[in-house]
């Protein structure tokens, strides 16, 4: 009798199931991205495929209010999507104003208050975020994230019970404003998809480079039109050119190479009018 190996039927690995939000990325689309420090990385992917994104235009906002103080600045500018990454709920709230400040600026720790937003303020604040955006395009659809990187100053728990909040709002927002709010588990592919430190920095707190491209690709696959990665397919090649550096920059194997890429960028300007490159 055949001996049937258990290893067949093993799995090493939880896969997160994610559901495609009812809209998809589009080339070229008009993308913002604000909140932690993930928020950075991710949205570094995007300018480097050419989206016309902007990213934490006023510095990493870590909590959702300070994510609403960058909304209310821009409100002149119109979004075809933003993205919000939470990353804590814990805020820093100035004594001689009452006001929540989205950065100390090095002052004085005497002169803050640090307090912890509940739930239903995290998502009032993403509301309002949401509603302004709504102003300038009502179409804007809205992706929000909670940040897979820990805070080891809240202590470990302490960090735990700040992500259930965040994570909370998250649904909670989703829920209530239906299909143009979608959330994306980048916070669980990380803890649970990637649950080994060979993906985090030296630190141990903060997800590394193949973690983001990880995160990259499940965004990809899961939220981008069919559109969208056509245009991945035909910018790589571009992008791979315009990143060679030559040996011999003077030959002129290198000026036929550089006039090829010219033509390249014409032909993929005619196809996409939105796309921002510099020949």
């Amino acid at each position: 009798m055949q001996r049937i190996s258990y290893l067949t039927f093993m799995k090493f690995q939880t896969t997160i199931d994610i559901v495609s939000p009812d809209f998809s990325f589009k080339p070229c689309e008009r993308i913002l991205f604000v909140g932690s420090c993930f928020a950075d990385n991710i949205g570094k992917r995007f300018k480097e495929e050419k989206f016309r994104t902007i990213v934490n235009p006023f510095g990493v906002m870590y909590n959702p209010v300070s994510i609403l103080h960058t909304v209310q600045k821009l409100s002149n500018q119109v979004f075809d999507i933003a993205v919000f990454t939470l990353g804590t709920n814990h805020v820093y709230v100035e004594k001689a104003t009452g006001e929540i400040v989205d950065n100390c600026q090095k002052r004085p720790q005497k002169l803050f208050n640090e307090q912890e937003l509940t739930i239903d303020e995290s998502a009032n604040a993403l509301r309002e975020a949401i509603h302004l955006l709504r102003k300038q395009n009502p179409n804007v659809k809205v992706i929000v994230t909670v940040s897979p990187i820990r805070y080891a100053k809240y202590g470990f728990h302490g960090s735990q019970l700040s992500k259930a909040t965040l994570l909370l709002a998250a649904d909670k927002i989703a829920r209530e404003e239906g299909e143009a709010v979608y959330y994306f588990p980048a916070y669980e592919i990380v803890n649970d998809e990637l649950r080994d430190y060979r993906f985090y920095k030296a630190d141990m707190l903060h997800p590394n480079d193949q973690a983001v491209e990880y995160i990259w690709e499940r965004l990809v696959e899961t939220c981008f039109s069919s559109e969208a990665k056509k245009f991945l397919e035909a910018w790589r090649p571009i992008k791979e050119a315009l990143g060679h550096r030559p040996f011999n920059p003077d030959s002129e194997t290198y000026r036929l190479f550089i006039q090829k890429t010219k033509e390249k960028i014409q032909w993929l300007k005619q196809l996409y009018p939105d796309l921002e490159l510099d020949e």
